[in-house]
C-alpha cells in the first residue's frame, strides 16, 4: 500500500489504477522531453505474494515496442526483479523504462510514427448520449483500412452491434459498443457501421480494442487503437486479456465535455467496456 501511494504521488496523472481490488495498474512514461517522442505504457498485475515471494506481472505496450527491442528491455526489468527479490521494484522498473527512452531520443533512432494525440481539447457536444442507434448515411470518416487478402473481401455478414449504458462525468460521456467478430474484415465492418452513425462519428475520440482467436494456428489476433487518447487502447486491450475474452470487439466512445478528467477518464473507459463485456 505504502509502494502504491509512493508511486501514485510521484508520477501522478501518469500512474493509472484500472482495478483497485485486483490491484491492476498502469503507468505511462515518456522520455522527458517537452514534447516527447518516445513513450511507453506499463501495465502491472500484483499478485497476492508480492513483493515477498512474487513478482508482479506485467506487460510493455507502445506501438514501437517490437522483435528484439521487447526482448531486451523485458529481460532488464527480469534482471532487476532478481537482483532485487523480496523488494519492491516498480519504481526501479519505471525509472529503468524512462532509461531506454531518453537513450533512443538521444540516439539516431528513427522517431514513432505520432497520430493524433490526447487532450481534451474538443467542444462540448452536450449532454444526451443514449444512443438509439438510427444510422444516418454520410461520407465515411475515420475509417480503418485494414489490409486484407482477397478471401476476406468478400462480403461477410455484419455482426449484430449492441451498445452499453452511457456513463457522465463533469460533462464528459463515455460510451462502449460491443460486436462479436471472428476476421479482421468484420472488425472493419463493424467500424464503418458505427461511423454511419453521426453521434458516434462526431465522438472526440471513439477507442477501440479486438481479440480474434485463431483455433488453426492456436493463436490470438489482436489490435487496438487510441485514436488519439494516448494508451487507452493498449489499457483496453489489456482489459480484454485479463478477462479472457475473445472473438469480441470492443469500441468505447468519448465525448469531451471541456473539462479535463485526468486520469479517471481511463477509469471511465475501462468501466463501459467490463460492463458492456458482462453484460
Amino acid at each position: 500500500i505504502d509502494e502504491i501511494e509512493a508511486l501514485s504521488s510521484i508520477y501522478g496523472e501518469d500512474w493509472c489504477v484500472v482495478d483497485e481490488d485486483e490491484k491492476i495498474y498502469c503507468i505511462k512514461i515518456n522520455d522527458c522531453l517537452d514534447q516527447p517522442k518516445w513513450t511507453l505504457c506499463l501495465q502491472v498485475i500484483l499478485p497476492p505474494g508480492y513483493p515477498a515471494s512474487e513478482p508482479p506481472i506485467y506487460q510493455l505496450n507502445a506501438p514501437w515496442l517490437r522483435g528484439q527491442d521487447y526482448m531486451e528491455l523485458a529481460n532488464s526489468l527480469e534482471e532487476i526483479y532478481v537482483q532485487n527479490l523480496g523488494e519492491s521494484i516498480l519504481y526501479l522498473w519505471v525509472e529503468k523504462i524512462r532509461e531506454v527512452l531518453i537513450e533512443k531520443a538521444q540516439s539516431s533512432d528513427p522517431e514513432p510514427d505520432i497520430k493524433k494525440t490526447s487532450e481534451e481539447v474538443d467542444e462540448d457536444h452536450g449532454d444526451d448520449f443514449f444512443l438509439d442507434y438510427q444510422p444516418i448515411q454520410e461520407d465515411p470518416i475515420k475509417i480503418v483500412n485494414y489490409i486484407t487478402s482477397e478471401s476476406q473481401e468478400v462480403d461477410e455478414e455484419l455482426p449484430s452491434i449492441h451498445h452499453g449504458n452511457p456513463i457522465t462525468d463533469r460533462r464528459s460521456t463515455f460510451q462502449a459498443h460491443l460486436a462479436p467478430v471472428v476476421t479482421p474484415r468484420q472488425v472493419k465492418r463493424v467500424l464503418e457501421k458505427l461511423y454511419e452513425n453521426k453521434k458516434i462519428a462526431s465522438a472526440t475520440h471513439n477507442i477501440y480494442a479486438y481479440r480474434i482467436y485463431c483455433e488453426d494456428k492456436q493463436t490470438f489476433l489482436q489490435d487496438c487503437e487510441d485514436d488519439g487518447e494516448t494508451a487507452a487502447g493498449g489499457r483496453l486491450l489489456h482489459l480484454m486479456q485479463i478477462l479472457n475474452v475473445h472473438n469480441v470487439l470492443v469500441v468505447v466512445s468519448r465525448w469531451y465535455g471541456g473539462i479535463l478528467l485526468g486520469p479517471d477518464r481511463f477509469k471511465h473507459i475501462n468501466n463501459c467496456a467490463r460492463n458492456i463485456l458482462v453484460e
